[in-house]
């Protein structure tokens, strides 16, 4: 004899018989026939070796045992309703948890505004955001870390995950005000590479676009410093120690009043920016919504480099 063969249904017919008192008005509540429910509570009683409810020809009432389990039934019941309404909220993204990892640049420019118009409509939904390189983006999508990433549209990120573009940069030549770019005017890349030139290092989404570029000039990029961070790129161009080249989202982590930006006149690539995730696996609710919050919201797109 199985003993703990109670379902949530029979927890559920004990507390609405409790409740109405008669097995007419029970079946009732519960759209079931009252011979249905009659066999379910008989079929309750011989499995559990008790009797549960004493019966006479109008109504029922709970027994020493039927009460004890009346009171663990409206724990059962309480508890589901909870866990329903728990994973209802899941399902409709009112609550949850939502790791995006992004490229500095875009967790800087891009995110923020998408972030704050998902906030308004998903206050509860916990937000991580690991910001990183190229490589490290990747990595973490990968292994689930991060459900969703934001990164360039790179050769090694569209062989890896399912890439989705969201918008597109444009590359400018960045300068110190009295450095090789004061002259307002566009550069050639071929001149710009003469210069000394400040280089992200290798990994990045940025370097591997800047080589690609200088592949089309048949010579490969020679930097005078190769750096990690947007940020330092940015204090070494403004201390007067070289030029560098990055796409327009990256300069807001850029001291911007002591640098100047000219336009690339044949640099002939843009850095796509896009969503990575793991190609098959379903998105959670949170991520839909983050999705849709995406969609609705028209990205900053470089197509008109200014040249200050």
């Amino acid at each position: 004899m199985n003993r703990n063969n109670i379902s949530l249904a029979d927890y559920h017919a004990i507390l609405v018989l409790k409740q109405t008192g008669t097995f007419r008005s029970a079946a009732e509540a519960l759209k079931l026939s009252p011979s249905a429910l009659s066999r379910q509570v008989s079929a309750l009683e011989t499995r559990l070796g008790t009797r549960l409810f004493d019966r006479d020809t109008r109504n029922v009432a709970l027994t020493a045992s039927g009460a004890v389990l009346a009171g663990i039934a409206e724990r059962m019941v309480n508890t589901a309703e909870d866990a329903q309404a728990e994973f209802d909220a899941h399902l409709s993204a009112r609550r949850g948890h939502l790791t995006i990892a992004g490229l500095p640049s875009v967790t800087a420019a891009l995110l923020p505004g998408i972030l704050r118009r998902f906030a308004v409509a998903h206050p509860e939904i916990d937000l991580k955001i690991i910001d990183a390189l190229s490589d490290s983006v990747i990595d973490v999508v990968e292994s689930g870390r991060a459900e969703i990433g934001f990164t360039a549209g790179t050769g090694s990120a569209r062989s890896r995950l399912a890439f989705q573009p969201v918008t597109e940069d444009a590359f400018l030549a960045i300068g110190a005000a009295d450095g090789p770019l004061a002259e307002d005017r566009a550069y050639d890349w071929a001149e710009l590479v003469e210069m000394p030139f400040i280089a992200m290092a290798r990994g990045t989404s940025v370097r591997e676009l800047l080589d690609s570029a200088c592949l089309r000039l048949g010579r490969p990029l020679s930097p005078r410093f190769e750096v990690a961070h947007l940020a330092t790129a940015g204090a070494f161009v403004a201390a007067g120690l070289g030029v560098t080249a990055l796409p327009e989202l990256a300069l807001a982590v850029l001291p911007s009043d002591r640098l100047v930006r000219r336009e690339i006149r044949d640099f002939g690539i843009r850095r796509r920016i896009g969503l990575v995730r793991q190609p098959g696996r379903s998105l959670s609710p949170a991520a839909t919504a983050f999705m849709e919050v995406l969609t609705r919201t028209a990205p900053r797109r470089a197509d008109h480099p200014a040249t200050h």
